[in-house]
């Protein structure tokens, strides 16, 4: 079977930015903003809905681990369904595909992130905690200056992963008809008709460098944090 990639370099621009600055954004560059805006709202949610699920008191405790809970046994794909049926009711106006679809990752995210953020946590030994109540810091102070800064460094390449996954989960937007990567790549073969084999080739090859790298990044942090906690 001859392969011919001509279709992707006519159309490699729309891969890339979609209509940009002519139209929206699309393509490559519109799926590294849902995936980066996502991952940052969900390191945020991740890391308050970690705190609050350790937190003392029962009347918290039990409620957010519902929710937590809830949320890690649905699939993505009915979370988007969701925010997008769902917000325009709840804000009585119309909302953009885009901002459903991050609202959908973030609060998806954010509950596999609270579990990194959980385990972070529950990684330091008890010690810490105990000689830091002792110098006469109360509990909030002790969770910001003493546990999280220690937690946070054993989260961060779990938080890398993460966003690789994000990468690949922004895939399902196109779904809701948001033009992403795999979006602009199925209205590149619905135009075209001839070449479906190079198309959805090139966008594997796009995911893979992109997930590859982070991946990578991931590894070298590790080691990193590794040799740091060694010394």
């Amino acid at each position: 079977m001859d392969l011919d990639f001509q279709v992707i370099i006519d159309n490699f621009t729309y891969f890339m930015i979609g209509r940009y600055p002519n139209g929206p954004l699309g393509g490559l560059g519109l799926t590294m903003y849902l995936a980066v805006v996502s991952c940052i709202l969900s390191f945020f949610g991740g890391l308050i809905l970690g705190l609050l699920s350790l937190s003392r008191y029962p009347v918290i405790r039990y409620p957010v681990n519902l929710f937590i809970n809830t949320i890690r046994g649905l699939p993505l794909l009915m979370v988007i369904f969701w925010m997008y049926f769902l917000l325009p009711a709840l804000m009585g106006k119309t909302v953009p595909e885009s901002q459903t679809v991050i609202m959908g990752l973030t609060v998806f995210t954010s509950a596999y992130m609270s579990q990194i953020v959980r385990a972070g946590i529950m990684g330091v030994p008890k010690g810490q905690t105990e000689a830091a109540i002792s110098t006469g810091l109360k509990g909030w102070q002790t969770m910001l200056y003493i546990i999280l800064p220690q937690g946070m460094r054993n989260m961060i390449p779990s938080f890398v992963n993460q966003f690789v996954s994000l990468i690949k989960d922004t895939s399902l937007a196109f779904i809701v008809g948001v033009s992403e990567l795999t979006h602009v790549g199925t209205q590149v073969n619905n135009r075209t008709m001839s070449y479906p084999t190079e198309i959805f080739i090139f966008i594997a090859a796009v995911y893979f460098v992109l997930c590859f790298a982070f991946t990578s990044f991931s590894r070298w942090l590790e080691q990193r944090l590794a040799w740091r906690k060694s010394i």
